[in-house]
């Protein structure tokens, strides 16, 4: 089986060192490019294609939030994690409206690095568990000030699709709603597409934000 093709951005040389020493210890995923800003991440990823690209926050010559926003624009396959020490709420919750697959700790566990990889790869979400409720939790006051208009949106799902995005609200995997709903993975799977496409998010995250948003507004 092919690895999986893994960019990683941090200019911290003992920190970028630890996690591709965690990467490449995994047969199913290489690190093919390692860069120190934004900038030079961006220009590496048009140079070798990877499959997903982990940003780290702060940069120098480019920070991650810029770096992100670039790689939507000219490289949208790429799928990104961000690496953060979570310092920066604002920031990160920037990063997962920006289009990210998600954030992990730079002290997660080493399996945790890699799950977050597939995950994106899969085009799931991934929040590190101990931060989630938070995240989710500071997300929906954040908005509250400025209504978005795609909560208008929400009225347009079926009961089913409204159950699935309520699974993901809720942090689940596919298999996981799969399993509270009583269906097939493979189906939810189908429906979360829908629900994506009809609320306009890019990935589950921001699906998963635009819920507990809603849930906010009704009280």
């Amino acid at each position: 089986m092919t690895p999986l093709r893994v960019l990683l951005a941090d200019d911290e040389p003992l920190i970028a060192a630890g996690v591709r020493t965690v990467l490449d210890a995994d047969p199913g995923l290489a690190v093919v490019a390692c860069a120190g800003d934004g900038r030079e991440a961006v220009d590496l990823a048009l140079r070798h294609r990877p499959d997903v690209a982990l940003l780290d926050l702060s940069m120098p010559v480019m920070g991650g939030l810029a770096a992100l926003a670039e790689l939507r624009r000219v490289a949208p396959e790429v799928r990104v994690v961000v690496l953060t020490a979570f310092g920066e709420e604002e920031n990160v919750a920037r990063a997962l409206e920006g289009g990210a697959a998600g954030f992990v700790l730079k002290n997660c566990a080493p399996d945790e690095l890699r799950r977050a990889v597939r995950a994106a790869h899969r085009g799931d979400a991934f929040l590190s568990p101990s931060v989630t409720r938070l995240v989710l939790g500071w997300a929906v006051p954040r908005h509250q000030a400025a209504p978005n208009p795609r909560l208008a949106r929400l009225a347009r799902l079926t009961e089913r699709e409204r159950q699935v995005l309520d699974a993901v609200a809720d942090g689940l995997s596919n298999a996981e709603a799969a399993r509270r709903l009583g269906s097939t993975e493979a189906s939810v799977k189908t429906y979360v597409s829908r629900v994506l496409a009809k609320l306009d998010c890019t990935n589950r995250v921001q699906a998963a934000l635009l819920a507990r948003e809603a849930a906010g507004y009704r009280g």
